[in-house]
């Protein structure tokens, strides 16, 4: 198949089935893991579709990782009670803290 222009390949893939189809439009794909999430910026987005099934190859412009934090509801409620602050705020120090109860609760006393 090598020197093969995409005319004849893309006729040769519709005879057996295969169809290619860009998706046009996609700002970000987000893969979204147990304690991180990727985040695909400006992908290019082909969906092959073969014997009826679907496949997409994504090929991301830029990538991005980002930790996911989670804070439970104890943490959330201790961090209200020792800096005197209301739950959005409490969760956001969290967050910020990497749910380490110490630093979220002195950064909220210091201010």
């Amino acid at each position: 198949m090598m020197g093969m222009n995409p005319r004849q390949m893309k006729k040769l893939m519709r005879q057996m089935g295969i169809k290619m189809e860009e998706l046009e439009g996609v700002e970000e794909v987000i893969i979204r893991m147990e304690n991180k999430e990727i985040v695909l910026k400006e992908p290019v987005i082909t969906i092959i579709t073969a014997q009826g099934e679907k496949s997409y190859q994504i090929v991301p412009g830029s990538e991005e990782v980002r930790a996911i934090v989670r804070v439970s509801e104890e943490d959330v409620q201790l961090v209200m009670e020792q800096a005197g602050v209301d739950y959005e705020t409490a969760k956001k120090a969290l967050e910020e803290a990497n749910g380490d109860l110490a630093e979220a609760i002195l950064k909220l006393t210091e201010e």
